[in-house]
Parts: C-alpha cells; sequence; structure tokens
C-alpha cells in the first residue's frame, strides 16, 4: 500500500454515515469519529498542512463551523495565521460581507476588513465541498479584501452535488484538493 492509500483508508475508516439526517433521503458523513481518534485526526491535518505549503499559502481560512476545526490545526501546523469565515453578525468591527444563494433560501458570511490584504495568498478549509456555495462566496470575500486565492482543501468532496464544476470560475486557476471524494 502507498502512503496514500493508507491514509485515504484510515479517513474512510472514521467517517460515520447517518442516514436520513438532517433530513430524509440524505447521507449525512459524520466527521466526528475522525476528530475523536487522535492518529487520524494528525494524518488528516497534516495531508493539509502539506497542501498549504504546496500552494505557497500565507494565511488559512476556515469556513464556519466544521472549517474552523479543522483550518486552525492545519494554519498551526503549517506555521500560517488561521482567519475564520463565519456566519453574518458573529464577528464583531468591520466586516467585509458576501451574500449567496442556498438550494432554499440565501445566506451571508463574513470576514474581519483587516484579516486579509494584499500579499497574502490564502487556502481556504472546510470539511466538505458539496455544492460549492459557501465556498464560492469565502473566495469571492477573499479577493475583495485584496487577497489571493492560493486553493481550496477539503477533507470530502461529495461529487454527485457538482460543487468542483461551480468553483472552477471562482478559483480562476488555483487548485482544488479534496482527499476524500464519494
Amino acid at each position: 500500500m502507498t502512503e496514500t492509500t493508507d491514509i485515504t483508508e484510515l479517513l474512510l475508516s472514521r467517517i460515520r454515515d447517518v442516514a436520513d439526517y438532517p433530513e430524509p433521503g440524505v447521507m449525512f458523513k459524520d466527521i466526528t469519529p475522525l476528530l475523536a481518534d487522535p492518529t487520524a485526526f494528525a494524518a488528516l491535518t497534516g495531508a493539509l498542512a502539506e497542501i498549504a505549503g504546496r500552494t505557497g499559502a500565507t494565511k488559512v481560512v476556515g469556513l464556519e463551523a466544521r472549517g474552523f476545526i479543522l483550518g486552525a490545526p492545519v494554519a498551526l501546523r503549517a506555521g500560517l495565521g488561521f482567519i475564520p469565515v463565519r456566519k453574518a453578525g458573529k464577528l464583531p468591527g468591520a466586516t467585509l460581507s458576501q451574500a449567496y444563494d442556498l438550494e432554499y433560501g440565501s445566506a451571508e458570511i463574513e470576514v474581519h476588513a483587516e484579516d486579509l490584504s494584499a500579499g497574502d495568498r490564502v487556502l481556504v478549509v472546510d470539511d466538505v465541498l458539496a455544492t460549492g456555495g459557501t465556498a464560492e462566496a469565502s473566495l469571492e470575500l477573499i479577493r475583495r479584501a485584496g487577497a489571493e486565492v492560493a486553493g481550496l482543501a477539503v477533507l470530502m468532496e461529495l461529487g454527485f452535488l457538482g460543487g468542483r464544476a461551480r468553483l472552477e470560475p471562482a478559483l480562476a486557476g488555483a487548485p482544488l484538493k479534496a482527499l476524500l471524494t464519494v
């Protein structure tokens, strides 16, 4: 087995499928067993930190909420700063905000206006890439703050939902790395 196969098997073995959550017909991918396993969690953060290094990132953005859980240790391990992108109304002070559409409605995310600036190369980290709406909005926020998008890294991509295709224009050539695709 290769190292990539080993980490893939380790990560997959620690992700639990929960049927009909949060609504009937949805198969939820629960990462809490992975987070509870220090070996698997260390392997995950190490793999994402390597991506940060390969992209030349200078900062890591984590998307609320599970992106915080992954992004902060990735930034620490890679020796980079961590910036949270939050739901609207959760950050004090001056913020930049970006609205985006959901399947049933809309949402808005924010970042502190002073946390990103010209010269920053930002890697966005999240747990799952589904339809790509939140990630797309975060990429727009990063650029509006004057920073450059270094890439997007996720634990898992739900390939059947088409998020990658949606994000290609917003990534503008920056890499999208998924450790697992289901």
